[in-house]
């Protein structure tokens, strides 16, 4: 049978994973893309520095063997979508991360669908819900070429579809009602609170008037025993 195969690593690690800064940008860059770990960002890094290897290698080569092999290398990324068809071996060094992370199929999918999240339109990925042409691709990391971005579609026995459009008619809807300010939505619970102030003070003043009410009686009680009392005393 003869020795094994083993694969390849695609990958390296940068060279100083625990810097802060670049702990930083690399998370950002995970949860924009939805990526499932930093792995799938250092293969894109990867592949990037290894384009960029080969543009500064077609630089350094006589003019008639850069005119032969420049073209080659422009075709194939131009079919993919990273530079154009006049692009330059100059664009190619210009090339970042993001570029090539934008043509990944969850990407594409998520611009071209209107997913709420990009790991809702990797999950519908995941669980072949999408085709391109007629056949499920569940590879989030599937880089989509400039032809097939326009046979991208769901599949017959996918229901997303019909969600989406129910969600997306909901929002519609949702937006064109009329809604409070937040002065008005301010002023409502403290219009409630004084009604309830209000009636609280009504019903704290009520026995405080039966108490002023029953010292004034009392008060005119003691007032005519002491007009009877004087009356009735005889004169010298």
């Amino acid at each position: 049978m003869g020795d094994p195969k083993y694969p390849r690593r695609v990958w390296r690690k940068p060279k100083r994973p625990f810097n802060y800064e670049l702990k930083m940008e690399e998370l950002k860059t995970v949860g924009t893309f939805g990526l499932k770990t930093k792995r799938e960002l250092w293969k894109a890094r990867t592949e990037l520095s290894r384009l960029r290897k080969q543009a500064r290698s077609l630089l350094a080569l006589r003019q008639e063997v850069r005119q032969e092999k420049e073209p080659i290398l422009l075709k194939s990324l131009s079919k993919i979508g990273l530079v154009e068809e006049d692009s330059t071996l100059d664009d190619v060094l210009n090339l970042q991360v993001i570029d090539l992370l934008s043509r990944r199929l969850q990407t594409v999918v998520l611009k071209k669908f209107g997913f709420k999240t990009p790991y809702q339109a990797r999950q519908a990925l995941v669980h072949g819900h999408i085709m391109i042409g007629d056949r499920i691709v569940n590879i989030p990391s599937y880089t989509v070429s400039v032809e097939e971005e326009n046979n991208i579609r769901f599949s017959p026995d996918s229901s997303l579809e019909n969600l989406l459009s129910k969600s997306e008619a909901v929002s519609e809807e949702s937006s064109e009602q009329p809604f409070e300010t937040e002065a008005e939505a301010a002023t409502k619970p403290q219009s409630e609170e004084q009604t309830v102030e209000t009636k609280a003070e009504a019903a704290t003043e009520e026995p405080e008037s039966a108490e002023k009410t029953s010292e004034t009686k009392a008060e005119a009680a003691t007032e005519e025993k002491v007009e009877k009392s004087s009356t009735e005393q005889p004169q010298e």
